[in-house]
């Protein structure tokens, strides 16, 4: 059963938690707030949400208190993770999700966060939101793209159509053709290491959206072998690739290039794919629901989301 969050209305509260690793600095963090409340919303911090335990945001009891304490607060209408980082996985088999069931809510997040996504999809049926966070995008100059496709993927209850190409993008046909299916999927680091759980994802009939960054070509090639390997690929209706920030190899004369291993992955699937859609880490970043109804056109790298996100 598919579970679809309520709109954002204006004012809004958005509550704030820290899931993956924890907060560099708190100028990100209040800067991340201003622009929320410049946007029409009022903001909740949850009570762990400085927490620190090394590369973690706090243990696992207070990560999980704060999730729960989210979706079971009816004063909180959305929720921002803070950043992603690592962490996100630890918390998978300790969360209640008859809680995220009963409260269905805006969930918004990407990076390590795909692990929770994943998860609360297969679960729960929650439609969740790739999209930026509070400190790693919100309270970083985002700009006026990202905020405006993150505003409307909230507050609109009619589907938010056409995603854009990232600017500047080196955007690429990989396989011609269109196709149909529910958008699914992440960062493929976190897509791929769920495999094997009881949280992996299910791709059949999907449009597979995969990014990533700071990954050298060999180790995308490898991830993307794991998911051939796995049936995850050439089972999925359409693949489109996000923007992969920082993967080419630092030595270029002894490497694939990134183009070169994606184009490899999917060359034989008869799948429709492109590269370059303006999602995940890059400057640019379009807020995309998860778990709806999508369009592909592999031959004009285009991606279009054909069913509302929201109630």
């Amino acid at each position: 059963m598919v579970r679809k969050p309520a709109a954002l209305e204006q004012g809004a509260t958005l509550g704030i938690i820290s899931p993956a690793s924890p907060a560099h600095d708190l100028e990100h963090l209040s800067a991340g707030i201003t622009v929320v409340e410049k946007l029409g919303f009022k903001v909740s911090l949850s009570k762990n949400v400085l927490g620190y335990n090394k590369y973690l945001a706090g243990t696992e009891k207070e990560r999980l208190e704060d999730l729960h304490r989210a979706f079971l607060d009816p004063a909180i209408k959305g929720i921002i993770c803070l950043r992603g980082g690592y962490g996100s996985m630890r918390l998978l088999s300790g969360i209640n999700y008859r809680i995220v069931r009963r409260n269905p809510k805006i969930f918004i997040g990407y990076s390590d966060i795909t692990a929770l996504q994943l998860a609360l999809w297969k679960k729960t049926g929650l439609v969740t939101f790739s999209g930026p966070m509070l400190t790693a995008d919100l309270g970083n100059e985002p700009s006026a793209l990202t905020l405006k496709h993150f505003y409307n993927a909230l507050t609109e209850r009619h589907p938010v159509g056409a995603i854009p190409c990232a600017p500047n993008a080196q955007k690429t046909v990989l396989a011609p053709g269109r196709a149909r299916g529910r958008l699914l999927g992440g960062n493929l680091t976190m897509v791929a290491a769920t495999l094997g759980t009881p949280y992996e994802i299910d791709t059949r009939g999907a449009i597979l959206f995969l990014e990533d960054i700071d990954e050298q070509p060999y180790r995308v090639d490898r991830m993307l072998q794991q998911l051939h390997l796995a049936g995850k690929l050439d089972r999925s209706a359409g693949i489109v690739f996000g923007e992969f920030v920082n993967c080419e190899a630092d030595d270029k004369n002894s490497s694939l290039t990134l183009l070169e291993v994606i184009q490899a992955a999917v060359a034989n699937l008869g799948v429709p794919s492109f590269y370059g859609l303006c999602a995940g880490h890059g400057a640019h970043k379009v807020t995309l629901p998860l778990g709806v109804q999508a369009e592909i056109n592999a031959d004009e790298c285009l991606l279009e989301i054909i069913e509302p996100a929201t109630i």
